[in-house]
């Protein structure tokens, strides 16, 4: 069953686990998931569709998340709009959220994926269903 009014959430992600663990997590709320494997991937697909959200994990092969963010906002620029991406990570050094923030995410979160924060996320940056 498909929710045609659900967000659609473009999920970056290289883990195979993470990506079945978060995608549980969403479907429960009836969110469309869209899963990228990697940055590079994100950015195409990021470029084919306008998506609701973006989660994107920092550490990828082949383009890491910090470097598909400033894809995507260079694209994003001159097709006039900002899809809200909340960056993930594994790590918790201080500086990591400002370095998300400063390289154009909207939010941050560290893994594990923690469902009552996300869900406070969406609420703090206006994003609702």
């Amino acid at each position: 069953m498909k929710n045609s009014d659900a967000l659609v959430i473009l999920l970056v992600e290289d883990n195979i686990l993470n990506q079945r663990l978060i995608n549980l997590h969403l479907k429960k709320f009836g969110y469309n998931i869209e899963i990228a494997n990697n940055g590079k991937e994100a950015v195409e697909m990021a470029k084919e569709k306008r998506y609701d959200l973006i989660i994107m994990d920092l550490m990828m092969p082949v383009m890491d998340g910090l470097e598909a963010t400033r894809e995507i906002r260079k694209y994003e620029e001159n097709m006039n709009y900002s899809t809200p991406i909340i960056g993930l990570t594994a790590n918790t050094f201080d500086g990591d959220r400002d370095k998300c923030l400063s390289h154009g995410m909207d939010e941050y979160m560290t893994k594990p994926f923690e469902l009552d924060l996300f869900i406070y996320l969406l609420k703090k940056m206006g994003i609702t269903q």
